[in-house]
């Protein structure tokens, strides 16, 4: 089993890795009662308490990593970085940048590997807007009726004030689709309007595609469909009490193993946590989000749910300010608690000694992306 993971290293530049995990860790049996959820984390050494956690002590694991693409002038900029195996190949793609993450110039490149390793020179998904102070921000792949397509987002750069902002009222995500022949992506329009996703929708134990959507005024709600075209699909709004400092960010959706959906979320309101929520209708109707004992440093997360049958959770974990170091694998059994974490094998500064110049966010590796093939 070989686990590619894809993310970015912000050092005074942001350049895009891979790195190639191999072997397992050793699982803890839990059950779970069907009406409570238990603990989100419960380690050997920490228990539930994620501030026992070491982080200078976790184990690391084993595994290669290399560069896809360099931060370097006159496009310094990488994120939102995906990651797919599809045609015998992998593909990466990212939001590619003149300066600092989301301004108009902003577009979408991607680049294809054999191994996972060694990369091809990117090349462009959409070029930059032809529209004045509009951006587009990378998305994700989805495999949809056999397909390739790319996701992407586009919007306006700046409020009516001039200042840069997340998001615009034409807010859109759009849809590309990857034709051989030509070896170029080709535009199918518009997926979903006032919509920005965070990963590409995944797929729900009835059959339906699900993906969580931010609107351009940030509220969040679920988009379920994709049956009849990549285009179709029904709003379900999420239910968030009012006054709670709860703020949704960037969530993912994990499919358990009897259907029920786990929705995990980011909070930008200064928790320091992962909060979670459930649905048991495939994601028709939600739980309250509450929050877990999940640390984290407020940053981009992904799980994935293995062949093996277990769960993986890659996330900057430790939630001292500042920084996003390191960058973290958790694994369950269930999808529901965590009971074990270890640092990934890649660096925190630069390792070679080309010439950047870049920009520079909280500190590490972040915003991880993942994907399993033998």
């Amino acid at each position: 089993m070989k686990t590619i993971l894809d993310s970015k290293l912000l050092s005074m530049h942001r350049s895009l890795y891979t790195l190639i995990i191999t072997g397992a860790l050793l699982l803890a049996t839990l059950g779970v009662r069907a009406q409570d959820l238990a603990s989100m984390l419960r380690l050997p050494d920490a228990g539930e308490d994620p501030m026992q956690i070491d982080f200078s002590t976790l184990p690391i694991l084993e595994g290669e990593h290399a560069i896809i693409s360099h931060g370097n002038l006159p496009w310094p900029f990488r994120n939102h970085n995906y990651l797919v195996w599809f045609g015998g190949r992998y593909w990466a793609m990212w939001s590619h940048g003149l300066r600092q993450e989301d301004y108009p110039e902003q577009h979408v490149q991607y680049a294809t590997s054999l191994d996972g390793l060694n990369w091809t020179e990117a090349k462009p998904v959409v070029g930059p807007s032809p529209d004045k102070d509009f951006r587009y921000i990378a998305r994700g792949f989805w495999i949809y009726d056999g397909q390739l397509l790319a996701l992407a987002s586009h919007d306006e750069s700046y409020d009516e004030t001039g200042k840069k902002k997340l998001f615009g009222p034409s807010l859109e995500l759009r849809c590309y689709r990857w034709d051989e022949p030509t070896e170029s992506w080709q535009p199918l329009g518009v997926m979903a309007r006032d919509t920005i996703n965070n990963f590409p929708p995944t797929r729900l134990a009835d059959g339906s595609w699900a993906m969580v959507r931010r609107a351009h005024d940030l509220k969040v709600s679920m988009l379920i469909g994709g049956k009849e075209s990549p285009q179709a699909w029904a709003n379900i709004p999420l239910a968030i009490p009012a006054g709670s400092k709860f703020r949704a960010d960037e969530p993912v959706l994990t499919v358990l193993p009897d259907g029920r959906v786990l929705g995990l979320f980011r909070d930008n309101g200064g928790s320091k946590r992962l909060y979670r929520a459930l649905s048991i209708d495939h994601g028709r109707s939600w739980s309250e989000p509450l929050v877990t004992n999940f640390p984290d440093a407020t940053s981009k997360f992904f799980t994935l749910r293995t062949s093996r049958g277990y769960y993986v959770l890659i996330s900057n974990a430790n939630p001292a300010p500042q920084q996003r170091i390191p960058l973290c694998l958790a694994v369950s059994e269930d999808g529901i608690t965590y009971t074990r974490l270890a640092r990934l094998p890649i660096p925190t500064a630069p390792q070679d000694f080309r010439p950047r110049t870049g920009v520079r966010k909280a500190a590490g590796l972040q915003y991880p992306h993942a994907i399993e093939q033998d």
